[in-house]
């Protein structure tokens, strides 16, 4: 957070924090729980619903030198990330998502 103030102070004046990412997830770790319950009480509304877990296909695409979704498009991750692309159209208004269709579902196969 000081980052963010010393650039707005110093190099961006306009420059607002469109919400905190989770990432590296994994819910069979206590302390992944944790964290995600820290940073949600503190951060509050700051932080996005979409939490990005932690998977293999995530680490492999780079290597690929693909994005995951083009890498794998059905993996945790890739679904993560398309989420987490509905959430902020939908936080911005910029489309018009039924609340039934607002998250892909990830599957234990993903």
């Amino acid at each position: 957070m000081n980052t963010i103030k010393i650039v707005q102070s110093r190099l961006n004046a306009e420059l607002a924090i469109e919400g905190i990412l989770l990432t590296m997830y994994d819910s069979r770790l206590r302390l992944s729980n944790q964290v995600v319950e820290e940073v949600k009480t503190h951060f509050q509304q700051m932080v996005f619903d979409t939490i990005i877990q932690r998977n293999t296909k995530l680490g492999e695409a780079p290597s690929f030198g693909q994005t995951i979704i083009m890498h794998d498009a059905t993996s945790k991750g890739s679904v993560n990330y398309l989420n987490l692309a509905r959430e902020i159209l939908q936080k911005n208004n910029l489309t018009k998502i039924k609340e039934a269709d607002k998250k892909i579902a990830v599957t234990d196969d993903n």
